[in-house]
């Protein structure tokens, strides 16, 4: 026998004192059931060893999955606050140009976007001299400019948010920001009967801010929203 034993007094005292600490560690049980194992030679099968690895894989799977599901928990609500602070901010302009400006400004820092844009179309073809002031934020388009833009020139009929990347170079829609552009959001906006159609798109440097795969539950719900406040200001 050694004359230094592993398993000292102290050590003893500890692991009687409080022996489930020991069997929550899943090195020490592991280390513990492999050793079991090799006294018995190779020639034995150990059903209850087979059946422990099972249920320490089914347990990191659902441990994997409660810290999944977690950190979605915790990014939707964050999703959600984001898009309540922009439109309570968006909801404090009382004229039409703050309003505009908000959106290009303090909105669009909550939202963390890079660009934003307004697109409304109109059959008229006089110019506006709010439009050409306000041109960093709000575009006039023809009619049908909406539907082409998302759809993207096909005959599918445009949803009300639509997540993609893209490369984007066109200028008119971007601006100077254009060649930076990775990733968009376009929410079409329904302003009322006998008006027609616009749409707020949101412009993302991060390829990966707008992508198909994430839900638009919270941008509707922002859409919605902007869609009633603008119906007021252009009755």
């Amino acid at each position: 026998m050694s004359s230094d034993p592993l398993l000292t007094d102290d050590v003893r005292s500890k692991i009687m004192s409080d022996p489930q600490a020991l069997l929550e560690d899943q090195d020490i049980m592991r280390a513990l059931v492999t050793a079991n194992d090799d006294t018995r030679g190779g020639n034995i099968v150990d059903l209850r060893g087979i059946a422990m690895d099972r249920l320490e894989a089914r347990l990191d799977r659902l441990e994997d999955t409660h810290r999944n599901v977690i950190a979605a928990a915790y990014e939707n609500l964050a999703g959600t606050n984001q898009i309540h602070r922009a439109i309570l901010r968006m909801m404090d302009a009382t004229r039409f140009e703050p309003f505009l400006r908000d959106l290009r400004g303090e909105v669009a820092d909550i939202l963390r976007v890079d660009v934003v844009r307004l697109i409304l179309e109109s059959s008229s073809s006089d110019p506006d001299p709010t439009v050409a002031q306000l041109s960093d934020i709000l575009s006039v388009a023809e009619p049908g400019f909406v539907q082409d833009y998302i759809s993207m020139g096909r005959s599918a009929p445009a949803r009300q948010v639509t997540l993609r990347q893209v490369t984007a170079e066109d200028e008119e829609i971007f601006g100077e920001k254009a060649p930076y552009i990775r990733s968009e959001a376009c929410l079409r906006l329904d302003l009322g009967v006998g008006r027609l159609p616009g749409m707020l798109i949101l412009g993302a440097e991060d390829p990966h801010q707008f992508t198909p795969q994430q839900g638009t539950d919270l941008l509707t719900f922002f859409a919605g929203v902007l869609e009633r406040s603008l119906r007021r200001w252009l009755s």
